[in-house]
């Protein structure tokens, strides 16, 4: 019988983020436990905001691309140490009014039987790039 990792890894961490640059929602999900947690960047409540629940994680990643449709998370830099990981990385997107941003930000993560359980996504807090003049 093969035996399946139960750790997350580096390559795990890389391949979520991949997932993130396909805007691939389900692909994103086969990451995550069932009982999964996002806190957003960006948000009303000290923690940005709060999903709780498959769907609703789902809901907020597919918000992010709605928000920023070509969304791209560049530069990406991982570690892992037992149950937690961190990602680092240069996120650009460009909002549907012709805005744009270019920020560093990271996720820090909990495992749980080799699954992320919380994603918590931090960025720099800088002024929208106005849209280029036509």
């Amino acid at each position: 019988m093969e035996m399946v990792s139960r750790e997350v890894t580096i390559a795990v961490l890389q391949s979520f983020a991949d997932a993130w640059n396909s805007h691939a929602a389900d692909a994103l999900m086969t990451f995550m436990t069932e009982d999964c947690v996002f806190e957003s960047s960006a948000g009303p409540d000290v923690c940005g905001t709060r999903y709780v629940g498959r769907q609703a994680v789902r809901a907020g990643f597919i918000e992010v691309w709605d928000t920023f449709p070509d969304a791209h998370w560049g530069n990406a830099r991982h570690f892992v140490h037992g149950d937690r990981g961190v990602s680092e990385w240069t996120f650009t997107g460009t909002r549907k009014d012709g805005t744009r941003v270019e920020v560093h930000g990271c996720d820090l993560f909990t495992f749980r039987d080799g699954k992320i359980f919380l994603k918590n996504s931090y960025r720099k807090n800088r002024p929208a790039i106005p849209k280029p003049p036509q």
